[in-house]
């Protein structure tokens, strides 16, 4: 770890600019009804709405890889600044775009600026910090970005109070950011973590884990599309439900995003009695009983109860997985890894309303919520049921030459692949024989 970066300026940095990624979407949530009001005249714009939303998620997968390659090619601050002056321009576009389109435009620009931002912050925590310190900044990232999450939330509910266009005030922020970020982030040295890819390494060659990545990739996706269901559908939950506005509104979808910030926030020490694949399967059974409990409620209270639980699971999603990635990749491919991770969070955000919007046009938003909890809680059940298979992602790229990887497997209750080798021969011979000796 570099003393360099070892310190509160650093550290208080990457997480305030890392809370710039939850801004991208969730904080004009609250003014959703209000625009599509303003807009009533546009045709569908029950649908078009939603992609002012989402639009930026969809311009994050595309410019993500480029980013990814950026990072790893030309170097972390190269990129970061200029993400971060066009986050504030195109982000406070809303303010004086007259159109739909026009401000459909600049949200896509928004969606560019995200990806630089997203990428370079997760790839700078684990340039700069290694093992348990990388394990616990990945958790107050998350934590950070949940927090930023209800402050922001509230705030754009507040401001649409007062007119859907205010909160578009908020992407402002990212100004004040650029000096801190000037000042305390240095470009790290590459490759960066040598121990790291020598861990990852055979006969002198990086190994890189492709099959985990298809995993945790494939996770991400599924994840953050139904977690986006809440700040894209719950206003109007609510609306219907209680006959909420935006202030209620904003505040409610906080709930999730502050329970969230707690178990994030405690992550490290999650981590340091739970396995990757143990904490997974409770957090999408904890989003599972969250989803169950919106979609069958009566009023706010129970809505509140189950976005709270959705927040508890969530929290521990994007720490556990990005920790995960960051532990088993090459420090020279770990921009386009993290490219990986950012544009699949944000391909979920986008096909969100895809996914949920036929569902609900058909059956109702109180089933949509409880169906997808059935589905979370079904997937939490498999994960649970096939530790092994999945675990085993993590060490087949590597043959058995991991010990991290085994010992693992070992905090999840699943012995490693030399176990299961020394199980069978033991069975076979009646007695266990070094295969070796």
């Amino acid at each position: 770890m570099n003393k360099k970066t070892n310190n509160f300026k650093t550290k208080a940095t990457l997480l305030l600019v890392s809370s710039l990624t939850v801004m991208s979407g969730a904080t004009i949530a609250p003014a959703l009804p209000s625009m599509q009001a303003h807009f009533a005249a546009v045709e569908n714009v029950e649908f078009w709405i939603r992609f002012v939303l989402t639009t930026p998620a969809l311009f994050i997968v595309l410019a993500a890889p480029i980013a990814g390659l950026i990072v790893d090619r030309a170097g972390r601050r190269k990129l970061l600044l200029p993400s971060m002056v066009l986050y504030a321009i195109a982000g406070s576009s809303g303010i004086y775009l007259e159109s739909l389109g026009a401000i459909l435009a600049g949200r896509a620009l928004l969606g560019v600026a995200v990806a630089g931002v997203m990428t370079t912050a997760t790839t700078l925590i684990a340039d700069y910090y290694e093992g348990t310190a990388r394990a616990q900044i990945m958790g107050w990232q998350a934590a950070f970005m949940s927090f930023g999450g209800v402050v922001f939330l509230v705030s754009g509910g507040l401001l649409a109070e007062s007119g859907w266009r205010l909160p578009f005030v908020i992407y402002l922020f990212s100004l004040i950011l650029i000096p801190m970020a000037l000042a305390a982030l240095p470009e790290p040295e590459l490759p960066g973590d040598e121990e790291n890819d020598k861990k990852l390494s055979v006969n002198g060659t990086i190994q890189h884990p492709f099959k985990l990545l298809g995993f945790i990739y494939g996770v991400l996706l599924l994840g953050a599309t139904v977690f986006y269901f809440i700040p894209l559908q719950i206003p109007f939950y609510l609306e219907k439900m209680t006959g909420a506005g935006p202030l209620v509104s904003g505040m409610s979808i906080a709930v999730s995003t502050l329970f969230g910030m707690a178990t994030s926030f405690t992550y490290g020490r999650i981590r340091a009695r739970f396995g990757y694949v143990t904490i997974l399967g409770f957090n999408f059974g904890l989003m599972g009983v969250g989803y169950i409990l919106i979609g069958t409620a009566t009023g706010l209270v129970p809505i509140l109860i189950g976005l709270a639980l959705n927040g508890l699971g969530m929290g521990l999603m994007y720490p556990n997985l990005s920790f995960w990635l960051t532990s088993e990749t090459s420090a020279a491919i770990r921009g386009r890894a993290v490219a990986g991770f950012t544009t699949f969070i944000f391909l979920g955000q986008f096909i969100s309303p895809l996914a949920s919007q036929p569902f609900v046009e058909l059956f109702g938003l109180g089933a949509m919520f409880w169906a997808t909890g059935i589905v979370l809680g079904l997937f939490a059940i498999l994960v649970l049921l096939f530790q092994r298979p999945i675990l085993s992602f993590t060490v087949l790229e590597n043959d058995l030459l991991q010990p991290e990887s085994a010992q693992l497997m070992r905090m999840n209750g699943v012995p490693s692949l030399k176990d299961w080798d020394i199980e069978k021969r033991t069975t076979r011979e009646g007695k266990t024989t070094d295969e070796t000796g």
